[in-house]
């Protein structure tokens, strides 16, 4: 009997670090993701009073795992059942990866007094709080797509294991995503705010201590820049890349093209067609409408 119990105890331990090996490179296969994920929600996160920087975060990472909650049942489910359709829900979110994308690089090149006007529409609580509202859905949005394609690239490297491995191992790369990105999201966006404690505790403002906070406080605004940048080159590097690699004639034509300018082409294109068909489509929709 004694024999039996601690065979139940070997089991379950070849079975974790079955579990550990097996996430590990599952960890590593969704890196790239994970590190586009890391852009967009810090760029997503920015952009608000010091005061809503972590109540807008808190908001979207609980956006996030109730996603994951939804999209890794189904995606045990699609796998078991309906295989086929993985791959046009992945080319579907990568077409709206692409139209984020390009449409954010439109707005910045033929909208930037909307930009300028950002700060006078943040004074009124009404319109803030709309404004907040919407960024904070467009973020979750944005994380299901990515989210999808993290948990399906997961679940692909452990397709050929047992349901008792794909399930934990799917799940840890999963709650990684989540906690992970959204943990070093919340580092970036209090960044000023750790910058300015280390200021205030020094007694000496030429100290390295203020130095480091001064550095800090200055580093900042670049860094939610640079992500802004990062963010919206993966949402179309990431876009272009389901395609690329997801169908065949595209594969095919871009097989000889270093594999990075290939997805951002195939995502520029993307995105371009429809940020043009929904301009048309507004359009359409404001000549259509009886105040038109």
């Amino acid at each position: 009997m004694a024999s039996k119990f601690f065979a139940v105890f070997d089991d379950i331990a070849v079975l974790m670090d079955d579990v550990a090996t097996m996430s590990k490179y599952a960890t590593q296969k969704t890196a790239g993701i994970l590190a586009d994920d890391l852009a967009v929600n810090a760029e997503k996160a920015s952009g608000f009073s010091a005061s809503r920087e972590l109540i807008v975060l808190w908001r979207i990472a609980k956006g996030s795992l109730l996603n994951k909650i939804i999209i890794l049942p189904a995606a045990f489910l699609l796998s078991a059942f309906l295989p086929g359709v993985i791959i046009p829900i992945l080319l579907l979110g990568g077409l709206y990866l692409a139209y984020e994308g390009v449409e954010k690089v439109y707005t910045y090149l033929f909208h930037r007094e909307s930009k300028e006007k950002k700060k006078q529409l943040l004074q009124n609580d009404e319109q803030a709080a709309t404004y907040e509202n919407e960024k904070v859905k467009s973020a979750i949005v944005v994380d299901f797509i990515l989210s999808v394609e993290i948990i399906i690239i997961a679940l692909s490297t452990v397709a050929d294991q047992p349901l008792n491995i794909q399930i934990p191992v799917v799940t840890v790369v999963a709650l990684l995503a989540t906690v992970g990105v959204y943990g070093l999201v919340a580092l970036i966006v209090r960044m000023d705010n750790l910058g300015l404690n280390l200021i205030a505790s020094s007694e000496n403002k030429s100290s390295l201590k203020a130095k480091l906070g001064q550095g800090l406080v200055k580093l900042l605004p670049w860094v939610v820049r640079g992500l802004t940048v990062l963010g919206t080159l993966a949402m179309i590097l990431v876009g272009g890349g389901i395609y690329a690699h997801n169908v065949d004639f595209i594969h095919d034509l871009l097989i000889a093209w270093p594999t990075l300018l290939a997805d951002f082409l195939v995502g520029l294109c993307l995105g371009i067609v429809a940020v043009m068909l929904m301009k048309v489509y507004e359009k359409f929709k404001e000549n259509s409408s009886p105040t038109g």
